[in-house]
């Protein structure tokens, strides 16, 4: 596996040796004793898959309890995919990094705890796997607004994006519960 370091350095971009003949492919997605060497030591918990419709934009969710670092992994398609820095202690606060993830190129990316997630479908469909270092807690979420002027993040959207209720409803950079780390 070999890293590759983005803008802001905790956010990493993981891009796995793949093995391919006329057969098809074999890669290795995660070993437990590299990660926890040379990207995080952490322990997953959860693993959550969904599958998106090309222009569905999800985001930009956190939670304040049971914050959650992330690993993330394109089965299917193709998004781009966007992570905004909330550790209000970080040389980073505020900053976004996205990337493109996706089926033919297999990189993952990894979201550190203190970071607001969201991805937009490029494809026709996407697939997503993810691992969470802690459970899902409702109550604890927090949406910020995708759109949000402030973080003037480049999403490449093809016309208007599909969103739910809750993503329409995000709120503004500077009205969200940040973290004091």
């Amino acid at each position: 596996m070999k890293i590759r370091d983005t803008a802001i350095s905790d956010v990493k971009v993981l891009i796995p040796q793949v093995w391919e003949d006329t057969r098809g492919f074999f890669m290795e997605t995660f070993r437990e004793e590299w990660f926890n060497t040379h990207i995080a030591d952490c322990r997953f918990v959860q693993e959550n898959y969904s599958t998106s419709y090309q222009g569905v934009l999800r985001g930009l969710h956190y939670q304040t309890e049971q914050t959650q670092g992330k690993l993330i992994h394109v089965l299917e398609g193709e998004i781009f995919d966007i992570v905004v820095d909330l550790r209000r202690q970080s040389p980073t606060f505020k900053q976004w990094v996205g990337t493109t993830l996706s089926a033919e190129n297999k990189y993952q990316l990894w979201v550190p705890e203190g970071f607001a997630h969201g991805f937009y479908v490029l494809s026709q469909q996407a697939s997503i796997m993810y691992k969470c270092t802690d459970y899902y807690c409702p109550h604890a979420e927090q949406t910020l607004l995708w759109n949000d002027p402030e973080l003037n993040i480049h999403w490449p959207l093809k016309g208007e994006p599909i969103l739910s209720e809750k993503d329409k409803n995000g709120v503004l950079l500077k009205e969200a519960v940040v973290f004091d780390r």
